[in-house]
């Protein structure tokens, strides 16, 4: 079995692949002080829950926060007798070209969503993850990644404008009734939702005008599924998008 592990800036995710499909997904937060013997009991102990013994023989990890990757190696050595691939690493090859400016460090989460991307839907693609950042990945006609756009993630703004302005509260993100507030809450959950639907419609828009050709756009990631409820622009929704696309880096590392 292959274990694909996720590691973001907020969460860390780990789904075992039995070759066919995924067995589960087990999500956690990520802790930079969590050692390999803890991540061990976690995962074992979920495993355990879902009837499924860790019979795990091979582990990829894609992570945006470098200093986390040693205790996952740690991790993958002691317990399951392997070392693991880590995306965006010297040996760990992609089946896709990268076309960004020399010297540009891209995150392995937006290569592997750029892989799963092009396995399942072909070129032309724009990849919007809804993570800590939101982000605008560009597939090109054969694959590569050409880019993007960063923005701010949602809950990132929310934390933010809480933090600044001490008037205004914490609050969930939900789509709103109706688009005037008549209260504090109702104000600001209407100004990031639809906020956030205006940048996702601009800033795809503008992709497809300077590409200047029809693309597919693909929602992942955990606020993807609210905000499919504001704009038509999503051409579908894949939460397993980046687990699928470390499934496919490793079996072509693996096949090279």
């Amino acid at each position: 079995m292959l274990l694909a592990i996720d590691c973001g800036n907020t969460n860390t995710v780990f789904s075992v692949w039995d070759g066919e499909r995924f067995l589960c997904t087990l999500r956690t937060s990520t802790e930079h002080q969590r050692t390999a013997d803890q991540y061990f009991v976690w995962f074992t102990t979920l495993l355990r829950h879902h009837g499924i013994e860790p019979d795990i023989n091979a582990v990829i990890i894609s992570s945006t926060v470098p200093r986390l990757v040693f205790n996952l190696r740690v991790f993958s050595d002691r317990y399951f007798g392997c070392r693991p691939m880590v995306v965006g690493k010297p040996d760990c090859r992609l089946p896709v070209d990268v076309r960004v400016d020399a010297g540009t460090n891209v995150g392995p989460d937006r290569l592997v969503n750029t892989v799963a991307g092009h396995d399942r839907h072909g070129g032309d693609l724009i990849v919007v993850d809804f993570g800590t950042a939101t982000t605008f990945d560009v597939v090109d006609h054969d694959g590569a990644y050409i880019g993007g756009v960063i923005a701010p993630g949602v809950n990132l703004s929310l934390e933010a404008l809480h933090r600044e302005a001490a008037a205004l509260p914490h609050i969930d993100v939900t789509r709103p009734e109706r688009v005037i507030g008549t209260n504090t809450v109702d104000c600001m959950q209407s100004g990031v939702f639809w906020g956030y639907v205006g940048l996702v419609d601009g800033i795809c828009a503008r992709i497809k005008a300077e590409r200047g050709r029809a693309m597919t756009v693909i929602a992942t990631g955990g606020l993807a599924p609210l905000f499919q409820q504001g704009t038509d622009m999503f051409d579908m929704f894949e939460d397993d998008l980046t687990m699928h696309g470390l499934t496919v880096i490793h079996s072509y590392n693996k096949e090279g």
